[in-house]
């Protein structure tokens, strides 16, 4: 388990050279760069000439990559084009917020359509069944934006139960206010993964339930409800941990169009503003932390899977 730990860490340092490298070149490699943000047209030469070299864009790719990477290494993204500022420590300041905002939502997620899909493989084709899949069915079809739109209609504007954007009241710094603030961006970055873990897991459910050792419980007198949440249950999360690694990616892009739509004030809203002000060195430490977060989630998916089989582990020793 420890060799096979130590490969896929090295493997994660290779996926993070080659995607910072291959971001690093499609930015290079972009039409216009971030001179045009401070070259005005009554600029002298000489003036254009040293804005460029004190960009560093008087530099080739492949120079101004391992400038950056040295720096990077150490946690220095550059200073921001837009705002002046280190790049590093506004990130960090917004990291939490939507670090909280998926977490929330994958926890939502997983606690969710367990339950759910299980009873629906236990039901199959009963009215129960339908009625979970059609949500299921829903949720995979609407639109992250209209979703979250239509909560902000019924909940707020409609109802006034919930507040519709930021993460906090003014004046207010409470847990429940917290809370309220979550409900509706969770629900909205939880909903496309909440429907597709519920398909996946009424799919096995169904298919375990017609198994040996299902049938063996039943004839020694285990009730349906110890089989399905006991036996039934650790073969059918398998694939979901798989898919807990692959939907980090669809969480960290989810996340730009959650948090401006319900103004959550997290690393997607200061990067859309650095993607209108072609601020390079905010979006190059975005791409990142996101690819960072991509390739660790997998990584873990990884563990966790060889946890819950132990054919897996043994297989890994």
């Amino acid at each position: 388990m420890l060799k096979y730990s130590i490969k896929r860490f090295g493997q994660l340092v290779v996926i993070m050279l080659l995607i910072s490298f291959f971001s690093f070149a499609v930015i290079y490699f972009a039409p216009g760069d971030a001179s045009s943000l401070y070259i005005s047209p009554d600029m002298t030469e000489e003036q254009k000439t040293a804005i460029i070299a004190d960009l560093g864009l008087n530099q080739g790719m492949l120079q101004q990559y391992i400038g950056w990477a040295k720096r990077a290494i150490q946690g220095d993204f550059g200073i921001s084009l837009a705002n002046k500022t280190p790049v590093t420590p506004q990130l960090l300041n917004k990291l939490p917020a939507t670090l909280l905002l998926m977490g929330s939502s994958l926890v939502l997620s997983v606690v969710l359509a367990v339950p759910l899909g299980l009873i629906a493989g236990r039901t199959k084709n009963s009215i129960l069944d339908n009625l979970i899949s059609g949500i299921a069915y829903v949720g995979m079809s609407l639109p992250s934006f209209a979703f979250g739109m239509l909560l902000i209609i019924v909940f707020t504007a409609r109802l006034r139960l919930l507040p519709s954007s930021g993460m906090r009241t003014g004046g207010v710094n409470s847990t429940i206010d917290l809370i309220r603030h979550m409900i509706m961006p969770c629900l909205t970055l939880s909903m496309a993964n909440l429907a597709r873990y519920i398909r996946y897991i009424r799919a096995n459910a169904i298919g375990q339930l017609s198994e040996e050792y299902v049938l063996t419980a039943k004839a020694k007198g285990t009730s349906d409800l110890k089989i399905l949440f006991h036996h039934v249950l650790k073969n059918t999360l398998l694939p979901i941990i798989t898919l807990l690694g692959m939907d980090i990616a669809t969480l960290v892009c989810g996340s730009f169009i959650v948090e401006t739509v319900f103004g959550w004030p997290g690393v997607g809203m200061t990067v859309m503003s650095a993607i209108n002000a072609r601020d390079y060195p905010v979006i190059m430490a975005y791409v990142m932390l996101s690819g960072l977060i991509l390739v660790v989630g997998n990584f873990a998916a990884d563990i966790l899977y060889a946890v819950v089989d132990p054919r897996i582990r043994r297989g890994m020793e």
